[in-house]
């Protein structure tokens, strides 16, 4: 809401210096044009940035404390082939195509300090990746491997954005990358959980639970 809050604010201050521009024009006053032009351009040069980055934000869900992220059903269709059914807490379902022993889930993890908490702040994440992975370490390297994004790249990456300029941004206390994974079998359900320490996976049925016991 602050964001959004300073994207207005800062439109409205655009404007209104757009519109002293105009005024000055029509009087002839070239100078104080040129300043309320130069100026009402950078108010909404920088409405634009902010609501672009607002944007990005809602790319990543909000962390109150360990959340559902994600269920995932997994069906055989062949030797070391599955099909992934990735079930959001929005129900919004997709599907994928794995190869190996595992499934594993990449997120992305922001935790925000100070004023950003103040202000409304919480900690955000964003599930970036599904993949198959392989027990075996050479099967690793040289077998079939399958990766799918969960998300769509943003413009504007608020996680980008922290990465690159974090020592002049104190309120981002850390950002780090999580991952979770267990073995796939046939009608297996898992549920990938988030914390504040990361991702969580739990097996949901008994297809899943013997995997989990049988797991080498």
């Amino acid at each position: 809401m602050m964001l959004y809050a300073f994207v207005a604010v800062c439109a409205l201050a655009g404007l209104l210096f757009l519109i002293f521009a105009g005024r000055s024009l029509r009087r002839w006053r070239l100078i104080a044009c040129s300043v309320h032009g130069l100026v009402g351009g950078c108010f909404l040069l920088a409405a634009v940035a902010a609501w672009l980055l607002g944007v990005s934000l809602l790319t990543y869900d909000r962390l109150t404390s360990e959340q559902l992220a994600a269920e995932i059903t997994l069906a055989r269709l062949g030797e070391r082939h599955y099909r992934a059914t990735v079930t959001y807490p929005s129900h919004r379902i997709e599907k994928f195509e794995l190869r190996g022993d595992e499934w594993q889930v990449d997120a992305r993890v922001l935790k925000w300090r100070g004023l950003a908490n103040i202000a409304g702040f919480d900690s955000i994440y964003r599930l970036e990746r599904l993949s198959g992975r392989y027990g075996d370490i050479n099967k690793e390297r040289t077998a079939e491997r399958t990766v799918h994004s969960l998300n769509a790249p943003a413009q504007i990456d608020a996680w980008e954005l922290a990465r690159r300029y974090g020592e002049y941004l104190p309120w981002i206390d850390t950002l780090f990358g999580s991952a979770t994974f267990l073995p796939m079998a046939d009608g297996a359900l898992f549920e990938v959980r988030v914390s504040q320490s990361g991702l969580i996976s739990r097996p949901l049925n008994q297809a899943a639970r013997d995997a989990v016991a049988g797991w080498k």
